[in-house]
C-alpha cells in the first residue's frame, strides 16, 4: 500500500504555516543560527494534528473513566478464577463487552499519530542537496532548497545524533553541533514522554487488569527507554515534533483532568471507601444521651466524639432521685424554703 497521501498531506501542513509565518514577517534568514518560520511550521503542525484528533483525545478519557469504574467487577474476577488464567480473560474480555468498554482505547491516539510521525519522518530526511527529486509532495525547488539548509542553533533540521560523516559534509554542518543540540533534544523527549504517561496513571491510578497494567508499565518505562537508541535515528525536525506534541499532551491532560476530574479511587488497592457519614443507629439508640459537659472534648484531631459515644454512666431514673417524705432536699436552691414535716 502506497503512502504517498500521507506524504502529500504533512508536506501541505507543513508549507501553508511555512507560508504563513513568511507571510506575517518571520525572518527567513538564520536567527540565532535558527530558521525560526520551519522550526514554528513544525510545531504547528503538531497543533493542527492535535485539533484533529482532539475528539478520539475525549474518546480516550471516557474509555479510561469507564475501565476504572470496572475495576471493582475486575478484581471481583480476579479473586474468583485465581490461577485460571484462561477463563479469566474470556470472562473480562466479556465484561468489556458488555460494558462496552476497550482497554486499548487509552493507545488509539497515540496510534493514530503513527502515520503522522511516519509522514514527517519521510519527508525530512528527503531533505538532502544531493537529491534531484526536489518537488515530489507539492514542493517547489525553491522551498526544498531552503527547508534543506533550515537549522535549529546551526544544526540543520534534517541531521540526526547518528549522522555519517558524508551526510553532514553534504548538510554543511559540524558534528559536535548537531550531537549537542540532538543529544540534548532526545532527552528532552525521554523525559517529557516519561511524564504524559507519570501524569495520568498519577490521576487514575494503577490498572486492576493485568492486560492493563502492563500497557501503563510499558508507556511509563518502556517508550521512553526505547527512545534512548531509537532517538539517535530521528532527525532533529522531527524530535522537536515529538517535543512538541509532548508538551501539547501534558498542557491537554492537565486541563482535562482539572475540568472533568476523575472518580476517587475506591480506596486502596481498590477497596471499598471508608465511610465518612455520621454513625448508624443501632437498635435502642433512642435512649436519652448524657449532656457533654463543659470542656469535654467532642471531636477534633485526637479527641474523641463523646457526644456520638456510648455514656459512660447509666440512665438515670429521675422517679428514684425525688425526695422521700420527710427527707430534705439535697443542695435546695435559692429562695426556696425546705420542705415542712408531714403532720403527725
Amino acid at each position: 500500500m502506497s503512502l504517498d497521501w500521507i506524504y502529500y498531506a504533512i508536506s501541505w501542513i507543513l508549507l501553508r504555516w511555512h507560508a504563513l509565518w513568511d507571510a506575517i514577517g518571520i525572518p527567513t534568514d538564520k536567527f540565532l543560527g535558527t530558521n525560526w518560520s520551519w522550526v514554528l511550521a513544525i510545531v504547528f503542525l503538531v497543533v493542527t494534528v492535535r485539533v484533529i484528533l482532539f475528539p478520539v483525545f475525549v474518546k480516550q478519557i471516557k474509555s479510561q473513566r469507564a475501565m476504572q469504574a470496572l475495576q471493582p467487577k475486575v478484581k471481583a474476577l480476579q479473586e474468583k478464577h485465581k490461577g485460571d488464567r484462561e477463563t479469566l480473560q474470556k470472562e473480562m474480555m466479556e465484561l468489556y463487552k458488555t460494558e462496552k468498554a476497550n482497554p486499548l482505547m487509552g493507545c488509539l491516539p497515540m496510534f493514530l499519530q503513527i502515520p503522522v510521525f511516519l509522514g514527517l519522518f519521510h519527508t525530512l530526511r528527503r531533505l538532502n542537496p544531493s537529491n534531484t527529486q526536489t518537488t515530489l509532495y507539492g514542493w517547489t525547488t525553491e522551498q526544498f532548497r531552503d527547508a534543506t539548509h533550515a537549522s535549529l542553533f546551526n544544526a540543520p533540521l534534517a541531521s540526526k545524533f547518528g549522522s555519517t560523516a558524508d551526510e553532514l559534509a553534504a548538510l554543511q554542518a559540524n558534528s559536535t553541533t548537531v550531537k549537542v543540540i540532538a543529544g540534548v533534544l532526545v532527552l528532552i523527549m525521554m523525559a517529557s514522554t516519561y511524564a504524559t504517561s507519570r501524569q495520568m496513571i498519577l490521576k487514575t491510578g494503577w490498572a486492576e487488569d493485568p492486560q492493563q497494567k502492563m500497557i501503563q508499565r510499558l508507556m511509563l518505562y518502556g517508550i521512553p527507554l526505547s527512545l534512548l537508541i531509537s532517538g539517535s535515528l530521528f532527525p532533529i525536525g522531527v524530535i522537536i515534533y515529538w517535543v512538541t506534541n509532548n508538551l501539547f499532551t501534558l498542557a491537554q491532560q492537565q486541563w482535562v483532568l482539572r475540568k472533568f476530574p476523575p472518580p476517587q479511587m475506591a480506596g486502596k488497592n481498590g477497596s471499598a471507601p471508608k465511610s465518612t457519614g455520621p454513625p448508624v443507629k443501632s437498635a435502642g439508640s433512642n435512649a436519652p444521651k448524657s449532656p457533654v459537659q463543659p470542656g469535654t472534648r467532642t471531636g477534633g484531631l485526637f479527641g474523641r466524639n463523646k457526644a456520638q459515644a456510648e455514656p459512660e454512666t447509666p440512665v438515670v431514673d429521675t422517679k428514684k432521685l425525688a425526695p422521700r417524705p420527710g427527707a430534705k432536699p439535697v443542695n435546695p436552691k435559692k429562695g426556696t424554703r425546705p420542705a415542712s414535716k408531714p403532720k403527725g
